[in-house]
């Protein structure tokens, strides 16, 4: 019976894990659709308000199952966000840094082809290895070092073997800005990752409690930053201009994705989360030959090959020498 925590805690890390790996598989191939199908495209930078709306009713709905009744579920969010003040505007550095970096995703996405910008972006998994190590004061071993390389350079491979197929026009793109943007939102990502599990595992507040947090104070900045860039295109065509059941699909998704990352952090580590990350877009690519027509190279199997051999080397745990107990005993 003892044993039965550690083993539902060991459970939920990889089902997490599992579960972040299909959702962001399905973003990586339903943005695709999104942004290939004809029609009007909708506003990003209203999809990401809507996102944390989502996040902030299925937070607080999770936060009332746990309690017994309104009465207890109201104080409980009265005793752990009002009256902590300090406590809650600690989570206001990762939500607007989180802010910060959608919206330098949307410039990056808007001036890179997808493989470049794919690419570029797993610099978050080294970006936040360098904060876990300088601001957990965690220890990686040089093969978990050896693997961020290697993880690094196989999707780098999958990802540019189909820079071909891509087809996108370059046309009115600024590569060194989208290249700029991706590589800022690399390091926002890697610090407010790092961040936010410091203060998860840090605190007696509970995961669903910090994502209300999150989502609340992310709500007023994402509106004042929505305003601030497309505050025309708003006013004439409205805010939900573009929308149907295949965005608001994708805004849900969008969300399912936030709230499984808060689960990965509490339950495993953020550079783990970079690795079901980066596998999934394998995952996608993958997918992408049956629903696109993308043709597997030798290029991308040697950087399956590299992803898979980075993980095993990262989740490899070294066996531990052990005393054994009958030495020296007659």
């Amino acid at each position: 019976m003892g044993n039965d925590k550690p083993a539902q805690h060991t459970a939920l890390k990889y089902v997490s894990l599992v579960t972040l790996t299909v959702q962001n598989s399905a973003v990586a191939l339903s943005m695709r659709y999104a942004r290939t199908r004809p029609g009007s495209m909708f506003i990003a930078s209203t999809a990401v308000v809507m996102a944390e709306v989502v996040k902030l009713f299925v937070s607080l709905f999770i936060v009332y199952k746990q309690e017994s009744s309104i009465q207890h579920w109201f104080m409980k969010l009265h005793t752990q966000i009002w009256q902590q003040k300090v406590d809650t505007l600690k989570v206001s550095v990762p939500s607007f840094i989180y802010l910060v970096q959608n919206n330098l995703l949307y410039i990056s996405a808007s001036n890179l082809d997808a493989a470049t910008y794919q690419v570029t972006y797993q610099m978050k998994i080294l970006t936040t290895a360098m904060f876990a190590v300088l601001i957990l004061k965690r220890q990686l071993r040089g093969t978990q070092w050896l693997a961020l390389v290697l993880l690094t350079l196989g999707v780098a491979l999958v990802q540019l073997s189909s820079g071909g197929s891509e087809g996108a026009s370059s046309e009115h793109q600024n590569r060194l800005l989208g290249c700029s943007a991706a590589i800022a939102a690399c390091c926002c990502s890697g610090f407010a990752g790092i961040y936010f599990e410091k203060i998860l595992k840090g605190s007696e507040v509970s995961v669903w409690v910090r994502n209300v947090q999150l989502s609340l104070l992310s709500l007023p900045l994402g509106l004042g930053t929505s305003l601030a860039s497309d505050a025309s295109v708003i006013f004439e065509k409205g805010f939900f201009f573009g929308y149907d059941a295949f965005v608001w699909y994708l805004v849900v998704l969008n969300a399912v994705g936030g709230l499984l990352v808060a689960m990965v952090v509490k339950y495993a580590d953020n550079i783990l989360k970079g690795f079901a990350t980066s596998l999934a877009i394998v995952i996608s690519t993958v997918a992408s030959t049956f629903i696109f027509g993308f043709v597997i190279t030798l290029q991308f199997l040697m950087g399956t090959a590299l992803v898979m051999i980075s993980i095993f080397l990262y989740s490899h745990q070294p066996s531990q020498p052990t005393t054994n107990p009958m030495v020296g005993k007659v």
